[in-house]
């Protein structure tokens, strides 16, 4: 009989997203070689801009990538955001006085691209999906779909929302909130001249958003709670866009002209979910030598535009993490265990309190941002729209560190 063969590997990652692949070069900076395994046939680069805050810049930044990024993108200088209820603008805010504040749309697809084209030839295995996941000893042992097994030392799960790694750990399913956001990106031939900055919208029960990338495109957001009604809108892109559309009658023209000009097939629509934070207190984000990353660990609702950033952050402190426990040469098998299960407790400690505020921060923002009572929407439109857009901010400042230094 024929007997397969196990693969073994120091550090397995699970997933190819930022979140993964962000540690994988932090642990590749470091000296520590990681295989990444992918379900999909290449780079998942379905999606559109994200939004890249100051502290996502210094993550980047930590793993040599951020100047790559940079000269593709532009860099933005206020947030705008703007009533179609009263018809006017209820909060500005400038960045040019913040010297340190960067912000700017990246386009998902030049991201991840950045982060896999600087590491080592091989890191990435595609078309591996993972189905179970076993305990041999100090070891993990994954077993893939096509029948491939292998063996690893450290288990990173970076497989987003619906994560294989996240549900061994114990954590549930995240939760839906009975939202949805639309997500578009419009590319001109010639240049767009939109203003360099963030513009949002507030309406009854819904808001929007559009920002430029580059030059030439622009990505916009639309998020709702659709009626049992709206949802046979999902799966119709051209219904779809006609709805978003007529929602946004009172957007000024100039900027629905770039929703008017999205094709179709550059339309998304995704429910959106969330981790209860008190999940995040009593759930286990590292257990032995085994650790979720990003939307695995925190997936939480767009509305202050850190998902990504975030992940960014995870990755950076990992890799430190993890290099450090891998710093000790030789050692017995029962020592290195321990000491990446005290590493990874570290991380676990590092990231519970600021994934926590993340995920409440957001889900509160965005009750209030696409609040549909005359409550909510008035103390939005007279009250509370400075204070939300101060939380844009605040949430920025954070500093992972970097990759040599805690």
């Amino acid at each position: 009989m024929e007997t397969t063969k196990v693969i073994e590997e120091d550090v397995v990652i699970v997933g190819a997203g930022i979140a993964g692949l962000c540690t994988a070069l932090g642990l590749h900076r470091l000296g520590v070689r990681s295989l990444v395994l992918e379900c999909s046939y290449s780079l998942r680069v379905t999606g559109f801009g994200l939004a890249i805050w100051e502290n996502a810049w210094k993550a980047l930044d930590a793993v040599g990538v951020g100047d790559i990024l940079r000269h593709k993108h532009i860099h933005l200088y206020g947030n705008v955001a703007t009533s179609l209820i009263k018809g006017q603008q209820i909060a500005t805010t400038s960045f040019r006085d913040k010297e340190k504040l960067e912000l700017r749309c990246v386009r998902r697809k030049l991201l991840l691209e950045a982060l896999a084209s600087e590491l080592p030839s091989g890191t990435i295995r595609y078309l591996s999906k993972v189905v179970a996941v076993e305990v041999s000893g100090f070891s993990k042992v994954l077993h893939l779909h096509d029948g491939t097994t292998i063996k690893t030392k450290v288990l990173i799960g970076c497989d987003g929302v619906n994560s294989v790694v996240a549900k061994w750990l114990g954590f549930k399913e995240a939760t839906y909130t009975g939202r949805y956001a639309i997500r578009g990106c419009a590319e001109l031939e010639n240049h767009h001249n939109f203003e360099p900055v963030l513009m949002h919208f507030f309406g009854k029960g819904f808001r929007a958003g559009v920002v430029p990338c580059d030059e030439k495109i622009v990505h916009w957001f639309f998020t709702w709670t659709p009626t049992i009604q709206d949802k046979e809108l999902i799966e119709n892109p051209a219904k779809l866009k006609e709805y978003v559309l007529s929602k946004l009658e009172k957007m000024p023209s100039d900027v629905r002209y770039f929703i008017e000009k999205t094709e179709l097939d550059a339309f998304q629509s995704t429910p959106l979910r969330y981790r209860h934070p008190w999940e995040l207190i009593m759930g286990n984000i590292s257990k032995d030598n085994v650790c979720v990353v990003g939307d695995a660990l925190h997936p939480m609702t767009p509305d202050l535009g850190q998902g990504g950033c975030c992940a960014l952050e995870d990755g950076v402190v990992l890799a430190r993490c993890l290099a450090e426990a891998f710093s000790y040469k030789p050692m017995e098998e029962d020592e290195q265990f321990k000491r990446i299960e005290e590493e990874l407790k570290k991380y676990a400690n590092e990231r519970r309190w600021r994934c926590i505020d993340l995920i409440a921060t957001s889900y509160i923002v965005g009750f209030i941002q696409q609040g549909d009572s005359k409550l909510v929407t008035f103390l939005r439109d007279k009250i509370l729209g400075p204070l939300l857009a101060g939380q844009l901010l605040k949430k920025t400042s954070f500093n992972c560190g970097k990759l040599n230094s805690p």
